[in-house]
């Protein structure tokens, strides 16, 4: 992608290998995959018939009252398992969710874990390196606890901010989501454990998602969504893909001949191995399609990778050679991971101080500085008086619900059920992690009086901003797998807290904690806002460092911020006017006729559907202010090189995300991210840098091929995607090539 300075991920990456109980390795290659796959064939042919369909389902270890389901005295509570052959020496896969950390599934392990920020946090720092970090760390917790599967890489573009799943995802672009994505994979399969890609593909919405059916032509996805696996693919050796619940194209995403044999197997071919979403099989007749695990089979309407698949390779050759495939695929995983060979036994000791600090530097990476009129922030750590407001923000910080919901020792310091009491109600309560932005602030300032009052009534809450030389108002937008939210205003009457709030107090500084964007009718009205999303194990004190300055803020949007809905491909979320809430998914009107059309925008997701429209966001794409100020000049592009300088031109120390767009291709505006590279200058400080253009990025899908035609292609370096510097054209000639 290009040469990147960064802050000091070498020390940092020391200290995660440090704290570490992997047996360190390189992450799996394209060589190593190879070897193994060569290594799977052999075990195949040695494989009894009715050793075949032991590798091919799974089941959740866990007693959720759902079903008879006997749980194996060697499985570990979590997300699934599947049983090994000890005859071959071949172990059995343990799996626990997700991209975030090693999941809490309700407390059931009695255990705690690291959380990581959310993805769109991570995102925001658009630095590989501290994804990887990341990965290393969780994948390390994984193993100690005794999994050799962690259900991780979240790689879906947000083709609609009001997604529930937007905090797990990393970014509106393919270009930046599968560079990311592909870090964290190395760093989880670092530690001789599998990494999924998920959730493949065009997972776009929560609403009706086992059955909205996605309409998108080939090339628009080729050049989107899939484009984004791809490189993440590519750059992170995925061992398994998880495929989604959704339908595109009229076919279940786990039975889908296109997306699994043709693009993912056979153009790409890739050499791991398919595993469900739990819950996602239609029938036997997925394996043909491209499907080689069941995964959570108690969650489907039957067992169908077991005695009905045997009985399939029995009777026809076809689906015999398939088995073996399936086999094959799921060996060649376990031994490119060398999870036979170095065991995951759990019960190992995790250096959770070690691990916090990663998380804790992840969010001071990824938190956004949206306003700071007047230089209100930094704040003075000699302030007389401060009012804290709302948010919870006495006892933590907030984080995103379903199944990658992760939380330290002890649980969550605040748990507030959403609504239901069926058996998914515990994965989807508004949880907050121990980590109180109350008790950073106080620390940060200890001479200042400072009061807290939780919002719940305005007036109270404007009385205690009267008070205060600064009122800090601390907002929430909870989020949750199985659940979009109807639109992007605050829920709970907190955009009213905050425009009062901001009538009483000159110098009023909103603290967001949300899952993506919202809207901000008060933003006018209030001096400073801070984007701190999900921010993780040690967010309160990660936000206090970048409001007092010990952090310059660096984080710069991976979303953009819509104005209103209003500007959105599909203002309306398709189903959202009748579909029944249903974490599940399952249809609860007696119908399960949901389309969406992608083709609305294509491959114009996000900021590159605003300049196709010629339309201003609230904050575009790329955005972020920090606390001194950058300068880059000097681009020059010859042939998919570009070069520049970044120069810090102000008084402070700090980090720059330089971001390279296509802009326009022979006149036609088609703006395209094609580079990126966090730099890290010291004040007065400039450096180089060059990057690699991706072709793809500069070219159509058409007829089976990558083809960009003979012509002028501009370029500018933005300070976001819509602050463009002075263009750089030059003239390419006309080229195809295969995928």
């Amino acid at each position: 992608m290009g040469k990147m300075v960064l802050w000091s991920g070498a020390a940092l990456g020391a200290m995660v290998l440090a704290a570490s109980t992997a047996q360190a390795q390189e992450a799996p290659t394209a060589a190593t995959i190879k070897a193994a796959d060569a290594r799977a064939a052999a075990t195949v042919k040695a494989m009894k018939p009715e050793e075949k369909t032991i590798l091919t389902h799974g089941i959740m270890p866990m007693d959720l009252g759902m079903g008879n389901v006997v749980i194996p005295k060697d499985a570990v509570p979590g997300a699934g398992y599947i049983a090994g052959i000890d005859r071959l020496g071949v172990p059995a896969l343990k799996e626990t969710d997700a991209s975030l950390g090693v999941s809490y599934v309700m407390g059931l392990r009695k255990d705690g874990a690291t959380a990581l920020p959310s993805g769109v946090l991570q995102a925001a720092t658009w630095n590989p390196e501290i994804l990887y970090n990341g990965g290393a760390m969780i994948g390390g917790e994984a193993r100690a606890k005794g999994f050799n599967v962690l259900l991780a890489g979240g790689v879906n573009l947000m083709r609609d901010p009001r997604n529930g799943r937007t905090f797990e995802y990393l970014s509106e672009d393919p270009l930046l989501s599968g560079m990311l994505v592909g870090a964290a994979i190395r760093g989880i399969q670092s530690n001789h454990i599998i990494s999924t890609i998920k959730h493949f593909a065009l997972n776009g919405q929560e609403t009706g998602r086992k059955y909205v059916d996605i309409k998108i032509s080939e090339a628009a996805a080729k050049e989107s969504d899939l484009l984004a696996f791809k490189i993440g693919i590519e750059q992170g050796q995925p061992l398994s893909v998880m495929c989604a619940y959704n339908r595109v194209g009229g076919q279940n995403a786990c039975s889908n001949d296109f997306l699994l044999n043709k693009v993912l197997k056979k153009d790409w071919g890739w050499k791991g191995f398919v595993m469900s979403d739990w819950g996602a099989v239609p029938g036997v007749e997925a394996a043909i399609n491209g499907l080689d695990q069941q995964s959570g089979a108690e969650l489907d309407k039957g067992l169908f990778f077991a005695d009905k698949l045997a009985d399939k390779a029995k009777a026809d050759p076809k689906w015999a050679a398939r088995l073996d495939n399936m086999n094959q695929r799921v060996l060649t995983a376990i031994y490119a991971a060398g999870i036979d060979k170095f065991p995951a036994k759990g019960g190992e000791k995790i250096d959770f101080a070690a691990h916090a600090k990663v998380a804790e530097e992840t969010a001071k990476q990824g938190i956004v500085l949206l306003k700071n009129e007047g230089g209100v922030l930094p704040l003075m750590k000699t302030a007389k008086s401060i009012a804290v407001i709302g948010g919870y923000a006495d006892g933590g910080v907030l984080s995103g619900g379903g199944s990658s919901q992760v939380q330290g020792e002890g649980g969550a310091v605040y748990s507030i059920p959403l609504s239901g009491t069926g058996v998914w109600a515990g994965l989807i309560g508004q949880n907050y992690h121990r980590s109180s932005p109350l008790k950073a602030i106080t620390a940060q300032a200890p001479q200042a009086k400072v009061t807290y009052r939780d919002g719940r009534y305005i007036t109270d809450a404007v009385e205690k901003a009267k008070q205060a030389e600064v009122a800090v108002v601390f907002v929430t937008q909870f989020t949750t797998e199985g659940l979009d939210v109807p639109d992007l205003h605050l829920p709970q009457g907190q955009d009213e807290l905050i425009a009062a709030v901001a009538a009483a107090n000159p110098n009023t500084i909103v603290v967001l904690e949300t899952g993506g964007p919202v809207v901000m009718p008060w933003l006018p009205k209030v001096k400073a806002v801070v984007e701190a999303w999900y921010p993780g194990a040690r967010g309160g004190e990660a936000i206090a460092s970048v409001l007092f300055g010990d952090t310059n803020p660096s984080g710069r949007l991976p979303i953009t911020f819509p104005a209103s809905t209003d500007q959105l491909p599909r203002p309306k979320l398709d189903g959202s006017d009748w579909v029944e809430p249903n974490f599940a998914g399952d249809p609860t009107s007696g119908s399960d006729i949901l389309h969406a059309d992608y083709d609305i925008e294509g491959s114009d997701v996000g900021y590159r559907w605003f300049a196709r429209k010629g339309q201003k966001a609230l904050f575009p794409f790329g955005y972020g202010l920090s606390y001194t100020s950058f300068q880059s000049s000097g681009l020059s592009v010859k042939g998919l090189t570009a070069t520049f300088t970044v120069k810090n031109t102000g008084q402070r120390d700090g980090d720059e995300v330089a971001q390279l767009y296509l802009t326009t291709r022979n006149g036609e505006v088609k703006q395209r991210l094609v580079g990126f590279a966090r730099v890290s200058l010291k004040a007065g400080e400039s450096k180089p840098v060059s990057l690699t253009i991706d072709p793809r990025l500069l070219a159509d899908w058409k007829n089976g091929l990558w083809t960009s035609p003979k012509g002028t292609y501009s370029f500018a370096l933005g300070k976001d995607a819509e602050t463009l510097g002075e263009k750089v054209s030059i003239t390419l000639p006309a080229k195809s090539w295969k995928e």
